[in-house]
């Protein structure tokens, strides 16, 4: 009986630890690169030359994908935020700086003789005014898009140029490596 439940571990263990071995990706694979071995390398071997191949690539481009990875990501949130306090910047300014803009002609309307004339006419140039600063803040939110792309196509360049190393260190250990 012993025997029987230990077999049975024993199987529920192997099942388990294939299944979270063809969980796990390899570096090639998580670099979007494919690489099949040309002289009947193992998975350990693939494993090992792709860890070396990767070190070598990082060294001879400057660009350790991970890196850049996470460099991105913190980039778009930055950008995001930013664009979203310039948006949020620039919403409602016309009818802010109207309100201020009116009751700051009401006031010397009133010191003048003519509230309603003064109140109208600061009503209109905290409007114009208003205006102004949303185009403003729509101006920088559409720079801050525009550096994000140019971030984008200098990472996708970096990207390109470590896997063409890593795909041509891989050729000389004997895999076929394409992106």
């Amino acid at each position: 009986m012993k025997k029987i439940l230990a077999a049975i571990l024993f199987a529920i263990l192997a099942v388990e630890g294939l299944a979270v071995l063809a969980q796990q990706k390899s570096l090639s694979s998580s670099l979007n690169i494919a690489a099949f071995p040309q002289a009947g390398q193992n998975a350990q071997q693939q494993s090992k030359d792709e860890a070396a191949c990767y070190d070598w690539a990082v060294k001879n481009t400057g660009t350790d994908p991970f890196d850049l990875q996470k460099k991105a990501q913190q980039y778009e949130q930055q950008t995001a935020q930013a664009a979203g306090q310039a948006q949020a910047a620039g919403e409602g300014q016309g009818v802010k700086t109207a309100a201020k803009g009116a009751a700051g002609g009401a006031l010397i309307g009133a010191v003048a003789g003519d509230t309603g004339t003064g109140a109208a006419v600061g009503a209109a140039v905290g409007a114009v005014a208003g205006r102004r600063k949303k185009k403003q803040a729509d101006a920088q939110a559409e720079q801050i898009q525009a550096q994000g792309a140019q971030v984008q196509q200098a990472t996708a360049a970096q990207m390109t140029n470590f896997k063409k190393a890593f795909c041509a260190c891989m050729e000389g250990k004997k895999y076929i490596a394409k992106y």
